[in-house]
């Protein structure tokens, strides 16, 4: 079976279309276009793209898979209108995924994959996730040994610093993300290695996390965003009176 995994809550788009098999997740196709502001643009083509690459049809789907941020509200919306519109239409099963962990499976396998050629294990710390919040904030999670052994905090949203000075009471030895890479002075001073890989949630690993879910034919569940903080926007003020009393 296909899977369709889509996520918008970073500065890039990712999409894949992902095969399910009943021991396997193998990825079809993929796309990755890093544009912070322009993900109404590009989500729809790049469904488009990677369904042509993966010579499938949208028929051919099984279940879309979504990450629920956190991410700004904007982009955010975005991803999560998109998949459930997309399930509506296809009368396809929606499935949510915290795209924080999706970030630490693909970092778990990166270090894997890493140690492994170098002949070493993986770090015996933890590790953390983080991505751009904007405002000088991040978005962050913490995971077990390696990413691949749950999360233990978060996500939550704050400043760098003040993240950086609950790592070493979490026993945090490593750090992957924009978020991270953009703040790497204020997380290293805590002791951390910054990763350089990888910078966004990958549409694929979304689909990984989701995997037993979509095999065993779960029930759909909505897609609710995590916004952790509330949108710039207020409700307009009364009119100010022009003329005197």
């Amino acid at each position: 079976m296909l899977a369709l995994g889509l996520d918008t809550a970073t500065a890039a788009t990712t999409t894949a279309v992902v095969e399910l098999t009943p021991d396997r997740v193998v990825v079809r196709a993929e796309r990755v276009v890093v544009d912070p502001r322009a993900h109404g643009e590009l989500l729809a083509p790049q469904i488009r793209a990677v369904l042509v690459a993966a010579g499938a049809g949208p028929s051919e789907l099984a279940a879309v898979v979504a990450g629920t941020g956190p991410g700004p509200f904007t982009g955010l919306r975005v991803g999560l209108a998109t998949a459930a519109a997309l399930g509506q239409a296809l009368d396809l099963p929606t499935y949510p995924v915290c795209s924080l962990d999706a970030l630490a499976l693909a970092g778990a396998a990166a270090e894997s994959g890493a140690g492994a050629a170098a002949g070493r294990a993986g770090p015996a710390g933890r590790l953390l996730v983080a991505t751009d919040a904007r405002r000088q904030e991040i978005y962050w999670a913490v995971y077990q040994a390696g990413g691949a052994g749950g999360r233990i905090a978060g996500p939550a949203v704050g400043r760098p610093a003040a993240v950086a000075g609950r790592l070493a009471e979490l026993a945090v030895a490593a750090a992957v993300g924009e978020g991270a890479l953009r703040y790497a002075a204020e997380l290293a001073a805590a002791g951390l290695v910054i990763r350089e890989q990888p910078r966004f949630p990958p549409a694929a690993a979304l689909v990984r996390l989701a995997a037993d879910r979509i095999r065993s034919g779960a029930p759909g569940q909505p897609l609710v965003p995590r916004y952790l903080r509330r949108p710039d926007t207020a409700p307009p003020r009364p009119p100010k009176p022009v003329l005197p009393r």
